[in-house]
């Protein structure tokens, strides 16, 4: 009989602590609970139909801006490269390509 009123202590100790750790998991959902709430997609915003004209008209505008500084050559100026410049590119090149086929054989 001793050894039974020992399990039964032991018993109302563990039901003590397991009634403390509902106790605080229960504080915990309620602190949690009282959070504010986020939804999982974010809210869009509704535009009107002025509104997303005007965007529209404004895209089409910045576009038309850049597609007419393009074709009038305003971007950037032609460079003409003279005679001598691309004798010495066209020979600094030739010698690149024999050092290239010189390896080759």
């Amino acid at each position: 009989m001793a050894n039974l009123s020992g399990v039964v202590q032991q018993l109302k100790k563990a039901h003590a602590e397991a009634q403390g750790e509902v106790e605080r998991l229960g504080a915990a959902l309620a602190a949690l609970g009282n959070l504010p709430r986020r939804s999982a997609s974010p809210k869009l915003r509704t535009l009107s139909a002025t509104a997303r004209r005007k965007i529209s008209l404004a895209q089409k505008a910045r576009w038309a801006k850049r597609n007419t500084n393009t074709q009038t050559g305003a971007a950037r100026p032609n460079r003409k490269m003279s005679a001598a410049a691309r004798r010495k590119i066209s020979a600094a090149q030739r010698a690149r390509w024999a050092k290239v086929n010189a390896r080759k054989k």
